[in-house]
């Protein structure tokens, strides 16, 4: 691995030591050792199938890993908004009945967090006959009910077409700003992650560069994987990407 973090001098919420999956005899990661600190926006970058999910997924404790440990601060709330989630059209689930699941928020705060990310009409609305930019932001209202020291996020702009890309994460950095809070996210989008990240992880079943994005940008290690600059990288990514998920952009070109 080369290690080009630098000291922040920030608390950590979360870390891991020598962690590794495995699923029977195929090995997803292994030796990952990363620390995310409090206020800063962490990006992990990587080909598909380099585990980044697995890794999301053992840093909030819905995966154990096979090896290695995760130390999480004491107390720490974590919000998570997952890459997918498939609601059954025939369920009755309201938006609004969606945010009361999230436990003890008053129904006035519910209601201010749905006006917050920008659903606040929808409220009435069945989960399941929201557009794709809609759902995500139900998704992320109710992470963030939980008052969050760390909002995770899995490729949350997946399926949404660039307007919608633009604005959700504004809303991630405006929220973020808001209530100081650490995010954690997996994304393609790799010019934003280059624009508004301040730590990048670069993953390939392990950690092969960390840093700060201009740092990441230029390690061999990042430059093997993606080409040289970002607009190579996010070629890279969006070749297969977007194609398929075109026609689910399309739905989403006229959402709110």
């Amino acid at each position: 691995m080369c290690d080009l973090s630098e000291a922040s001098g920030l608390v950590s919420l979360v870390h891991t030591q020598g962690v590794g999956v495995c699923f029977g005899t195929r090995r997803i990661l292994r030796d990952v050792g990363i620390s995310i600190r409090e206020k800063e926006i962490v990006t992990i970058v990587g080909p598909n199938g380099s585990g980044k999910t697995t890794l999301l997924r053992v840093l909030i404790g819905a995966q154990a890993p096979t090896e290695g440990v995760v130390v999480r601060t004491p107390g720490v709330h974590i919000g998570y908004v997952p890459q997918r989630l498939s609601i059954d059209r025939a369920m009755p689930l309201t938006v609004s009945r969606w945010l009361r699941l999230c436990g003890a928020a008053p129904a006035a705060e519910q209601e201010h967090m749905a006006e917050r990310v920008g659903i606040s009409g929808l409220l009435g609305e069945q989960m399941a006959a929201l557009s794709g930019g809609e759902f995500q932001r139900a998704l992320l209202a109710q992470a963030l009910l939980a008052r969050p020291a760390l909002l995770v996020l899995d490729e949350p702009t997946q399926g949404l077409d660039q307007p919608a890309v633009a604005s959700f994460y504004r809303l991630i950095e405006t929220v973020r700003e808001e209530m100081g809070c650490a995010v954690l996210m997996v994304s393609h989008d790799l010019h934003v992650v280059m624009r508004s990240s301040n730590h990048v992880i670069c993953l390939n079943g392990h950690v092969c560069c960390e840093g700060t994005p201009t740092v990441v940008s230029a390690a061999p290690e990042y430059q093997a994987l993606f080409g040289f600059g970002t607009e190579g990288a996010l070629a890279l990514y969006r070749h297969e990407h977007d194609h398929r998920h075109d026609h689910a952009d399309k739905r989403d070109t006229h959402a709110g």
